[in-house]
This record gives structure tokens, sequence and C-alpha cells, in this order.
């Protein structure tokens, strides 16, 4: 079996997909387990309609540990209707609903077409700015496209965080140049893609940088020995935290403390900044 790493800090994973039919069966226990090692809050991640109003559902079920994000990912694009933008502002009329997204581009598969992403990406900016909520990104092969859209809106933005991020250095500088938020992922732990960011994740600002897991996707593959299923889940975070913090050469509790901050931040989970983000929903 596996050992399991503890955080030395309680840590917030920004990007949970919890509401993932692979977690249909155990759930509760995925729950205990990540909150055994540490992670003790989950944003979890709406990525389609159907997807956000799931998500919202279980950090109303789970109202301490979770909060949700309600949008429509690239892939589910296409579907974007102009009854999409009221649907998705009712979501975010929850209290427990705290940023815009998943959203952005995706041109690696382009199940919706370009111009069909594009479409959605810009209404669902257009939400975050209007609603003066960060939003959740996503970017796989678009980079240039999502940067000259996202810098239409970037200065009404509260915040923006690049989620699950895998680019170059190059693309890297770019957002930090932007004052995004990165998303570090267990990427970082793949040794056949993920080597180069070991030697650029250490260029993210201290006030910046988060981690996830993206579970079910993405799970670690330097765990040793590997677990007898695939699907990856949020108590695998703290391995993904001990990792980015050995590449950034600061100690697992700094990277903790740091990337906690961050989130609390980033998605207003204060209570002082909870108020603040539902005066602003108003």
């Amino acid at each position: 079996m596996t050992a399991l790493e503890t955080s030395p800090h309680p840590l917030i994973d920004i990007g949970a997909n919890l509401t993932h039919d692979s977690f249909d069966h155990d759930r509760e226990q995925v729950i205990q387990d990540a909150e055994a090692v540490g992670v003790s809050r989950m944003i979890l991640t709406g990525a389609s309609v159907k997807g956000s109003r799931q998500a919202l559902a279980l950090a109303e079920q789970w109202p301490q540990r979770f909060w949700s994000t309600a949008g429509v990912h690239p892939h589910m694009a296409r579907h974007y209707v102009d009854e999409t933008n009221d649907i998705l502002r009712g979501f975010l009329a929850s209290e427990k609903c705290v940023a815009v997204g998943e959203c952005g581009l995706d041109y690696f598969r382009n199940f919706s077409e370009p111009d069909d992403q594009q479409r959605a990406f810009r209404a669902q900016l257009e939400i975050a700015c209007d609603l003066n909520y960060p939003v959740f990104l996503h970017q796989r092969d678009a980079h240039e496209d999502f940067l000259a859209i996202l810098d239409e809106y970037l200065p009404r933005l509260p915040h923006a965080v690049v989620h699950c991020f895998t680019g170059s250095g190059e693309e890297l500088d770019h957002y930090i140049e932007r004052d995004l938020y990165v998303g570090i992922t267990g990427w970082i732990c793949d040794e056949r893609r993920g080597t180069h960011l070991r030697d650029i994740v250490d260029r993210i600002p201290d006030d910046r940088i988060m981690v996830e897991t993206d579970a079910p996707y993405l799970l670690p593959r330097d765990l040793k020995p590997k677990p007898s299923t695939r699907r990856n889940e949020p108590k695998w975070l703290p391995h993904v935290l001990f990792r980015v913090a050995e590449c950034r050469g600061v100690s697992h509790e700094t990277l903790a403390r740091q990337t906690t901050a961050n989130a609390e931040r980033f998605f207003r989970l204060g209570e002082e900044n909870q108020m603040r983000r539902e005066m602003h929903a108003k």
C-alpha cells in the first residue's frame, strides 16, 4: 500500500472534481482520507451547467469543507447558450459558490470549435467582471488567443488563476507579468512531460502559487509503490506540495502556509472577505 504523506499545515485543494462519477461509491471515504492527511478544505470545480449544480450541492452539504465554482469548460462551449448566463449567475448567488469557471480555451482536443470556445470564454469573463468574482481558468495549446481575450477583461477582474498550469517558461512569465495566480498539480510529478515544471516553478511569486489535484485526473506518477487504481484523490495533495516545495527550495510547512493563505485570499474564504464578496454579489 502506498504510504500517505501528511501536510504540516492544513491545505486547500483549489481544484477537485469531486462530483465525478468515479467517486459515487466512496465519496465520503475520499473526503475522510483527505482530511486525515491535512487537506481540510477543497474548491469543487464546476465545468458544465450540470457539474456546477452538482458541485454547489456538495458544497452546501459540507459547508465547512467545500466551496464550488460555476462555469463551462471549453470542451463544453458548444452547449453555451444565452440561458447559460442566467443559470451560472444563479449558482454564483450562493455564498458557497466562490469563482467563475472553469473557463478558457483548449485547442488541444477542440471538442468545441474555437469560435464557440471564445464566445463562451468572453461570456463568463463578462459575468466575473459584472459580479466582481475571481475566475478559474483553463488553457491548453491556445496561449495567444487566451491572453488576447483575457487582457481585455483583466482590468475589471479582481483575481484570476491559471488552473493546472502545464505550459512553458515563456507562458509562465506572461502570466506572472499579469499578476495571475498559478495552480500546480501532479503534472510536476510526471517524468514524461512535467519535468520542465520543476525548473520553472520557483519563478511563481510566493503570494501567487496554489496547489491542486484536479482529482480524479492527474494521479502523480512518482508515487511509490504505485496505487492500485489510476484515480487521483485529494489525499495525494501533500505529495504534490512536497514535490513543489523541493523544487522551490523551501520547507514543506512554508509552502503549505503560503498556498493556503493564497487560496483563502483568492477565493475570499475568510470572514471579512466573505462579507465583501457577498456585498459585491448583490
